[in-house]
């Protein structure tokens, strides 16, 4: 057996080992799906860390740093911006300390506001989780050549969601302090070697075009796939936007960080995990596309250069060589870009049946439900929603379109007025739930053909962010002008 199964296998079993090391502390709701709110500000900052960070910048923008260079920051960028302003919402959300995103919203706005943000999130999540499984079955199949990608997909699934279903928050926080450790010291050290590797920065700059080095490279709308812009033009700038936007907003409003607010041990610990987190994704981020650019300059052409989104992956199984150090190095590279794929795959599997099991099972199924019964069926949901994504997965041919969708549905739909319940004092119900429903029909009916036939091509080659959210918004804003303010007693657990 190779050096990298060995590395991938003993990652795995790790894995397991702390998520079943988790299962006999959970026995209630709160233990399964907030880990008992005991999350001190280290795991804090390394679950929020790894939850982040998966297959949306491991491969969707490692795909664009392959084509376009360094302007594949810009995707990373919205995240940085988006933590500015978690610093202050983070003790508001722990300090309102429910179970999911649907429970603020309706505690802020009503019981239909609740029911569509649920919706929006098993749209959202279920998407991002199946791009997951796509990552995880190239760095399968890069490994086991005998293994194709799409088998690959079936055997991440199912492992994810087994280990997912064990232990709840508890077994994904702590696993994620593993994987944490794990790829930010080993990407690290990668970076630089790979670098001398690939002759130096002067090597790497020599290879690739000028274009790579630049504030906006040759980025272009994301829906006209090989459109190429004049540098610094508004199209440019329109296209950078279309993929810093979605990322800034998702982060706003990103159930799984809020659950992990949820789960901290006080309102203190959340916003020093927040500092913490702020500094590990710049880092982690900034070297994850440095990676990719290298990479591409040693991998121009070949396999990889049909599948850019294995770049990480596939320099990490083939630049890696000559000695047994570099050879260990690359096996836990890929280890760590497996691992973080699999952390991920579990934070958004998990969260979308928290809202299925909390919003809808115990809200309105069975609300006298004994906690030994939740447990059961919050594990059946997990498998089902498990297999969902799975399906997704298996009709998905680009992971950064696919990412993109996904955080403009959550973007459009829910961070508007998630940001409205702790800072818009006059936002109404009717004005959450015409802009939850505006944000998302919008999103999902962008890209079908009966709408680029009314729409001129140079509109709907852009991504569906920009309209999707100014629609969001006006509706928010303008309905709730034209309907009477909200109580102060809806308001006190936000504003107080």
């Amino acid at each position: 057996m190779n050096l990298y199964a060995i590395v991938l296998g003993l990652i795995v079993l790790a894995l397991l080992g702390v998520s079943l090391a988790r299962l006999g502390k959970v026995k209630t709701k709160a233990d399964y799906l907030v880990a008992s709110r005991s999350l001190g500000a280290f795991v804090l900052v390394f679950t929020l860390l790894s939850s982040w960070i998966g297959s949306g910048s491991l491969l969707g923008g490692a795909e664009n740093a392959y084509k376009h260079g360094f302007a594949a920051l810009w995707q990373a960028a919205g995240g940085w911006a988006g933590l500015a302003l978690i610093y202050f919402i983070a003790p508001r959300a722990r300090k309102f300390a429910q179970f999911t995103i649907p429970d603020l919203l309706e505690a802020r706005y009503n019981q239909t506001a609740r029911i569509l943000g649920v919706l929006a999130v098993l749209f959202a999540y279920t998407a991002i989780a199946s791009y997951q499984f796509i990552g995880g079955g190239d760095i399968l199949h890069l490994i086991f050549p005998s293994v194709t990608a799409v088998e690959g997909q079936y055997i991440l699934a199912g492992f994810v969601t087994v280990f997912t279903a064990i232990a709840g928050m508890g077994s994904v926080a702590y696993m994620d302090v593993v994987i944490g450790l794990l790829a930010t010291v080993t990407m690290i050290v990668a970076l630089p070697v790979l670098v001398h590797i690939a002759g130096g920065w002067s090597g790497v700059r020599a290879i690739l075009p000028a274009s790579h080095f630049k504030l906006f490279g040759d980025i272009h709308p994301i829906n006209s796939y090989m459109m190429t812009m004049p540098n610094g033009s508004t199209e440019q700038v329109q296209s950078a936007l279309e993929i810093f936007l979605p990322t800034c907003l998702l982060m706003l409003g990103n159930q799984a960080m809020y659950q992990k607010f949820f789960s901290a041990k006080s309102e203190k610990d959340a916003r020093r995990a927040t500092l913490g987190w702020v500094v590990g994704t710049i880092i982690l981020e900034s070297v994850i596309v440095a990676l990719a650019v290298v990479g591409s300059a040693l991998y121009r052409t070949g396999e990889v250069s049909q599948r850019p989104r294995e770049i990480l992956a596939y320099t990490a199984t083939h630049a890696f060589g000559g000695s047994k150090p570099l050879m260990l190095l690359g096996a836990l590279l890929v280890g760590a870009i497996f691992a973080k794929v699999v952390s991920t795959a579990n934070n958004y599997l998990f969260s979308p049946a928290t809202n299925l099991i909390n919003d809808v099972y115990v809200r309105y199924v069975r609300p006298s439900a004994p906690n030994a019964e939740v447990l059961i069926v919050s594990r059946v949901i997990v498998f089902a929603l498990g297999g969902w994504a799975l399906y997704q997965s298996l009709g998905t041919t680009s992971v950064l379109q696919q990412s993109l969708y996904a955080y403009t549905i959550y973007s459009a739909a829910l961070t508007p007025v998630i940001l409205a319940a702790f800072f818009w004092r006059r936002a109404t119900a009717a004005g959450a739930v015409a802009s939850i429903a505006a944000g998302t029909v919008v999103t999902v009916l962008w890209d079908k053909p009966f709408l680029a036939r009314h729409l001129p091509a140079s509109v709907t080659a852009h991504d569906a962010i920009l309209p999707a959210l100014i629609i969001s918004v006006l509706s928010l804003g303008l309905i709730s002008l034209a309907t009477k303010p909200p109580s102060e007693a809806r308001l006190r657990p936000f504003t107080e």
